[in-house]
């Protein structure tokens, strides 16, 4: 089976590799570009810093996770009924059917809710109130998304439970589904805030895929293996064009799309507590803009100069890609952490 998890990831590489430049060419004609901002904080002021280090990177495409979803998704629908055809054993711990409408629902249903926020950006429509949606009316509308998936993963697979290291199984019973939700809500909130340098957030998917196919292979989920091994050849091709200087940008119909799906492997593996520390960056990423939203709202004053995370070691004089190498080489050993964390 590792011979053909990757060949899967080859394939996918090599299928991405052929459609990105392409893919690119016609988000500029699209014009589907990063444009220059006055972003606004909660309190309507200017974030002036914010400015400074993105508006550099205006005229860039945007969109490039609508691509990486639908390369996944045709893939997956293509080869994954070839295996069982071909005499490939296939494993999984749940119904394959079940499994895979909740995968792909997550991913889909995230990636168009983004590709709105995209759409509304990036094409001015934010000025004529295109569809009426505000920043609150997305926030439900991904918690009525997380739910969803929250209840068919305990409904239907049947799944309660975390798995503490050294402690053993909690069981949630119904508690699971608001917990599920907001692990989901949380991750697709993450992946957004993280996604603002060249390569960041790409890259540390990368990394959290890595480890969480050897987590499916070990419980021997089949459809999860193959379905991680081709997001990973597709991820790869992308981030091929999209470290520094960036030729392509993610977009919120990826970021959304991608942390919503990784918080649901991480439950459908059972590895939450892997899950966390795997991508550990990412909510050191959201902390950090939370904890300037509450300090601003209680104590009337900024607890940073400027947050995230990685906008703060920017505004310190790290330059891009030092912040990101690092946030890479940092990624790895969480995830080193949280597999032995997980085999434990």
């Amino acid at each position: 089976m590792t011979a053909l998890y990757l060949g899967l990831v080859i394939f996918s590489f090599l299928i991405t590799s052929i459609l990105v430049v392409p893919f690119i060419n016609l988000l500029y004609r699209m014009k589907f570009l990063r444009k220059i901002q006055q972003t606004k904080d909660a309190e309507g002021n200017r974030t002036k810093i914010f400015d400074r280090f993105h508006n550099i990177k205006a005229g860039t495409p945007v969109g490039g996770g609508f691509l990486i979803i639908g390369v996944t998704f045709f893939l997956y629908l293509t080869l994954f009924p070839l295996l069982s055809f071909l005499g490939v054993y296939i494993t999984t711990a749940y119904k394959i059917s079940d499994e895979l409408n909740i995968l792909f629902f997550t991913f889909i249903s995230f990636g168009f809710l983004g590709l709105y926020d995209d759409i509304k950006k990036f094409f001015g429509f934010e000025k004529t109130g295109f569809f009426g949606l505000r920043m609150r009316h997305k926030f439900i509308i991904q918690w009525i998304l997380a739910l969803i998936v929250s209840l068919l993963m305990y409904f239907n697979l049947g799944i309660d439970i975390i798995n503490f290291p050294f402690l053993g199984i909690l069981k949630l019973g119904p508690f699971f589904v608001p917990f599920a939700a907001f692990v989901i809500v949380s991750f697709a909130n993450a992946f957004n805030i993280t996604d603002g340098l060249d390569g960041l957030a790409s890259g540390l998917l990368l990394i959290f895929l890595f480890a969480f196919w050897l987590l499916s292979s070990t419980v021997l989920d089949t459809p999860l293996s193959v379905f991680i091994a081709i997001w990973i050849g597709s991820l790869t091709a992308f981030l091929y064009f999209n470290v520094f200087p960036a030729r392509i940008f993610l977009g919120d119909v990826g970021a959304l799309s991608f942390g919503a799906t990784m918080a649901v492997v991480g439950l459908l593996i059972g590895k939450t507590v892997a899950l966390v520390i795997i991508g550990g960056l990412f909510l050191f990423e959201v902390s950090s803009s939370l904890i300037q939203i509450l300090s601003k709202k209680i104590l009337k004053r900024k607890a940073f100069a400027v947050a995230p995370l990685h906008l703060w070691l920017q505004n310190k004089g790290w330059e891009e890609p030092k912040i990101v190498m690092r946030a890479w080489l940092a990624g790895i050993m969480l995830a080193v952490l949280g597999l032995w964390l997980a085999y434990m």
